[in-house]
């Protein structure tokens, strides 16, 4: 997902442009005030769009917060696919892992921050959608697990991993809460290397510990 400012003005867009647009807007009015605080008029105002465009791209508000959540994912898991299959040896693609979502992380504060919202109450079908999340996050780390376990002690331990890296991602997302920005890419790489080293030498750490019984 590109990333536009919200106050991004309704200048002339490609259609893909647009609804990318829509999309970093909407992340990022979810991700200060809610889902369900947040409506499709608050969302066409910050886009600079009227709400009849706004709704040629998205058929409701819950659609609009489904692809968003779509979209997090697949990069999420393209990312860490991408660099598991670089590294040499189990803790390269431990901490490969790690970076590449960081990176996505530092990245996009607000869609990650919207992924892990439970600010959509009771319903279902959003309920679904990010556990839906989590568990392909959980395949994907299953893998990287090589301790002679077996599969759902493997697994167990790879929910583990994906619950540390959302808990701490929250931790540090509010932390930066009215932070000054980072004032490059170049600031940005270096925070989300210095999140990543400290996680997954803990997490190595401990999978290293872990042996069957």
């Amino acid at each position: 997902m590109a990333l536009y400012s919200v106050n991004t003005t309704s200048r002339r867009l490609t259609g893909e442009q647009r609804r990318e647009q829509l999309l970093a807007v909407a992340a990022s009015l979810f991700s200060d005030h809610g889902y369900r605080s947040t409506t499709m008029d608050d969302v066409a105002e910050a886009a600079g769009v009227t709400k009849p465009l706004l709704y040629q791209h998205f058929s409701s508000k819950k659609a609009l917060y489904l692809e968003i959540v779509d979209a997090v994912a697949h990069r999420v898991l393209a990312a860490i696919s991408e660099a598991t299959a670089r590294a040499n040896g189990p803790r390269e693609q431990v901490e490969f892992a790690i970076l590449a979502y960081y990176i996505l992380v530092v990245e996009d504060q607000a869609s990650f921050q919207l992924l892990y919202d439970r600010d959509h109450g009771d319903d279902e079908e959003l309920g679904r959608a990010v556990r839906r999340v989590e568990t392909a996050l959980i395949s994907a780390v299953d893998p990287l697990i090589n301790a002679g376990l077996e599969p759902d002690h493997r697994k167990f331990l790879a929910a583990g991993m994906v619950g540390m890296a959302e808990g701490a991602s929250l931790a540090w997302i509010e932390s930066r809460r009215g932070a000054t920005p980072f004032a490059s890419a170049k600031e940005r790489r270096a925070e989300a290397e210095r999140l990543a080293r400290r996680l997954s030498i803990m997490m190595w750490a401990g999978l290293r510990s872990v042996q069957a019984d």
